[in-house]
């Protein structure tokens, strides 16, 4: 299915969470392969897919990333949309079990076809942990993509270790980076902190952070202090939140120079002199710009912090450090391996997808079908459970007793599932933590 020189390339993005959509629909616009003759950008159709994580209107207007349709479905639903729609690319912005309970859907419902789309997945920023795990899930996709050549080799290995091939891979950077570089610091000093929904996670280590920003604020009366927040409550992202930081603020202090921000990230970072985070995806959009970065080492550098994935980075330092005025130095070298592309080469790293994209768009005879590397026969006691999870059988068909497929859902049902997503956002940020109080007794 050769792209069309009289029309525009038409994109699917599949994503479940905020985040994900900001990487799923970034990714849709870096990786277009250019039609010469085609009148207008590639058309992009967004879709949602429901769970718990499904981002709310105001979750999509703080990513920032528009697209020309956006709907929420389930998984049945948008296979039954994939059975009927001709797309030239699928990008698929899920979590691994999402990715891989997908692709076998699209295998059953694409079996008849040669004309499917090109099938596109990766991550949404630093892999830390689960490698293999979600590396695995993943496979199948036409391209696997890897933000940074140190991604790339790592994913090649997996892949080869196992037998699996590896040829997916294809190194790229991450899509959402940008902005003017930091040119030196503003009026007042802004210091950012920006938080992340589950690291750390104990009650404990989150109120230390926060009271190490309020600190810096009260020693620094002449910077403005700013705690960046990923989400109100009540919402979620990616990863779940059950002690968001504005609940543990609201029993301090605070100095006149601290405050909460939401918002873009790009925009947070333009006023910006020093970045300072646990291990958020932040940090590498704030060495691309060159602001001073600061990953912390008050809790430890730990794999479950996910900091330990910044040795080397020259970017490791204590609150104490900074409160004496410390400033990071990035290791040029690190920098140049994580795909941040500070030294201006930003601009080429999606070049080898573009081309591989349009390469598999032209192949003559259309695309084989989709070949994960796990299958019933590979994994019989694993995909099974994956699949299930989304109402599919291991054959890829819609589970005895799925929710329908064959009809949009009426206003009753929409009405159930926000009710649904609504009480268990509920149980998440308000009851989970009462019981895990009440246990610790």
């Amino acid at each position: 299915m050769p792209p069309s020189n009289t029309k525009s390339l038409r994109i699917a993005v599949l994503a479940d969470s905020d985040t994900r959509w900001k990487w799923g629909a970034s990714t849709a616009g870096r990786v277009a392969p250019a039609a010469p003759a085609a009148p207008a950008a590639p058309v992009v159709d967004g879709f949602l897919l429901r769970g718990r994580a499904t981002p709310t209107p105001r979750q999509l207007a703080e990513v920032g990333v528009r697209a020309d349709s956006l709907r929420e479905v389930t998984a049945a639903e948008f296979l039954r949309v994939m059975a009927r729609e001709s797309y030239d690319v699928l990008v698929l912005a899920l979590v691994g079990g999402g990715v891989q309970a997908v692709l076998h859907g699209l295998r059953r419902v694409w079996e008849d076809r040669t004309d499917r789309p090109v099938v596109v997945t990766g991550y949404v920023g630093v892999v830390y942990e689960k490698l293999a795990d979600g590396l695995l899930l993943r496979h199948g996709a036409d391209l696997v993509l890897a933000n940074s050549r140190q991604d790339a080799e790592r994913f090649r290995q997996v892949y080869e270790g196992v037998g699996a091939d590896a040829s997916s891979v294809t190194e790229v950077a991450l899509p959402f980076l940008g902005g003017a570089p930091y040119t030196g610091e503003h009026e007042p000093y802004t210091v950012v902190f920006a938080a992340q929904p589950s690291v750390p996670d104990t009650r404990r280590d989150r109120t230390y952070l926060l009271e190490r920003l309020v600190r810096h604020a009260r020693l620094h009366p002449g910077r403005e202090v700013l705690l960046k927040l990923r989400s109100r409550p009540g919402e979620h992202t990616t990863h779940l939140e059950e002690l968001p930081y504005q609940k543990l603020a609201q029993r301090l202090d605070l100095p006149p120079n601290f405050r909460l921000v939401y918002g873009n990230m790009g925009e947070v970072l333009d006023r910006t002199d020093l970045m300072v985070t646990v291990s958020s995806t932040a940090a590498l959009e704030s060495l691309h710009r060159r602001v001073p970065t600061v990953v912390l080492t008050d809790l430890g550098v730990r794999e479950a912090l996910g900091n330990h994935h910044f040795v080397g980075s020259g970017c490791l330092a204590s609150w104490d450090q900074l409160d004496a005025g410390h400033r990071p130095v990035p290791d040029e070298e690190w920098v140049a391996r994580q795909g941040v592309a500070a030294d201006g080469g930003y601009g080429s790293a999606f070049d080898t997808a573009r081309e591989r994209i349009a390469e598999l768009l032209g192949r003559p005879g259309g695309l084989p079908p989709l070949a994960p590397y796990y299958t019933p026969e590979t994994a019989p006691g694993y995909l099974p459970g994956v699949l299930a999870r989304h109402h599919l059988a291991p054959d890829g068909s819609l589970l005895p007793g799925a929710p329908a497929a064959d009809r949009e859902p009426g206003p009753v049902r929409q009405i159930v599932r926000r009710a649904a997503r609504g009480a268990y956002r509920h149980g998440v940020q308000r009851v989970a933590p009462v019981i895990r109080r009440m246990g610790e007794l």
